[in-house]
């Protein structure tokens, strides 16, 4: 393999992209669709709105347990097989969700959920797959073009879920069982895109895989050796901190709004508009992370996200323009922290050990945003959203401050 030319490696990079775009946009909207009403089914199926956000976390925590399995898959048997595996577990996580609606139970419904994030931990990680073959100068470049594919199904998921509904009662299943066809659909379709279209295995092409000689490193092993590395550190650090003051802040808005009486309409157009911040200007954050380097993004990436909260928290539940400034600011600022970090990371740790620190950042990613959205709720009802804010803010200066103090002098 090492024997491939560069012109044919080149080639193989542009087809990798393209693979995994196509499997991105599907597999987003498989998720989307989820998110958007998994909350809804265990509410209806416990009869109170308090178990809502456990379901939401649940997903969350799903893709946390998901990510170092599937990394280790990955390395032993490439990338195809764990971007393969992660979305047919989700794809199986949403037929059970479709079966504990119909039989309204909802521990069948939680372990569903569950396995629902296996897909999130796959899509997570086909960032990393841009990667694998990616000339050095260009490769947050290619990772970001994975997460813009993000975009489309995003954005389109949500509005297929009142059609969805109809077919779920065409096919005699409750109406919020309907949009988790859609997701099994097309958790289902992206795995087979993949496994057909994924070849050769880029980490395998790279000679990153086992074959590669790369060693088996567990968890503890890998977070040693990514604290023993200043930039690989930051690289995680800025992924972890950006996710979980975004996920904090984004779960309590439409919460912070609907004590107002504000319309499901304007919530979701918020909403959206953060959804195009986090994915639709990767490609340019990309960019400038190959032009400029990746920890001048990352600071940059963290006084965005430090002014979103500011916006954000001074904002009264019923102003929707600045909410919506606010959560645009802070999907900015998320895609800086998520693109520079993960280029950083990767290409700070050696070859041997790539696949499995790149498991053990969505491990931590995920972790923490479970933790992050699950304590959100409890800021809110004891303080308030501006406090929530408040404090995503100083988590976010203080992110910034490390990561431009943690390696100043080295070339980033």
């Amino acid at each position: 393999m090492s024997a491939v030319v560069p012109a044919d490696r080149a080639a193989v990079q542009r087809r990798t992209v393209l693979v995994l775009s196509v499997a991105q946009v599907l597999g987003g909207l498989g998720v989307a669709v989820g998110i958007a009403v998994g909350g809804l089914i265990a509410a209806d199926i416990a009869g109170t709105e308090g178990v809502a956000g456990l379901a939401q976390t649940l997903g969350v925590l799903g893709a946390a347990l998901a990510a170092v399995p599937l990394a280790w898959l990955t390395r032993t048997r490439g990338r195809r097989a764990g971007l393969v595996s992660g979305l047919l577990t989700g794809a199986a996580g949403a037929a059970l969700v479709v079966t504990a609606s119909a039989v309204r139970w909802l521990p069948l419904l939680f372990a569903g959920l569950l396995l629902f994030g296996s897909a999130t931990a796959a899509g997570l990680q086909a960032r990393y797959g841009a990667t694998d073959l990616a000339e050095p100068r260009h490769s947050a470049r290619a990772l970001a073009t994975v997460v813009w594919a993000t975009t489309v199904g995003s954005v389109l998921g949500p509005n297929l879920t009142e059609p969805a509904g109809r077919l779920g009662e065409v096919v005699g299943l409750p109406p919020l069982a309907g949009p988790f066809l859609v997701t099994l659909a097309a958790f289902t379709v992206a795995g087979l895109v993949l496994f057909a279209l994924l070849r050769p295995d880029p980490l395998h092409l790279a000679g990153l895989g086992t074959a590669g000689g790369q060693p088996h490193t567990g968890l503890r092993a890998s977070l040693r050796d990514l604290a023993a590395r200043p930039r690989a550190l930051v690289g995680l650090c800025a992924i972890a901190a950006s996710h979980v003051a975004m996920v904090s802040v984004m779960v309590m808005t439409p919460v912070h709004m609907h004590h107002v009486d504000v319309s499901l309409t304007v919530i979701g157009l918020v909403i959206s508009v953060h959804i195009l911040g986090m994915y639709g200007f990767s490609p340019i954050v990309g960019h400038l992370a190959d032009r400029a380097g990746r920890v001048p993004v990352i600071v940059a990436g963290a006084a965005l996200m430090a002014l979103a909260a500011v916006v954000s928290g001074a904002a009264p539940a019923h102003d929707a323009v600045q909410l919506g400034i606010g959560l645009f600011l802070l999907g900015l600022g998320w895609s800086c922290g998520l693109v520079a970090g993960s280029a950083l990371l990767s290409e700070s740790v050696p070859a041997a050990t790539r696949t499995a620190a790149q498991g053990v950042s969505d491990l931590v990613m995920n972790g923490v945003a479970a933790v992050g959205g699950s304590l959100a709720g409890v800021v809110v009802a004891l303080a308030s959203y501006g406090w929530l804010a408040a404090g995503a803010a100083v988590l976010m200066l203080g992110i910034g401050g490390y990561a431009a103090a943690r390696v100043r002098g080295v070339r980033t």
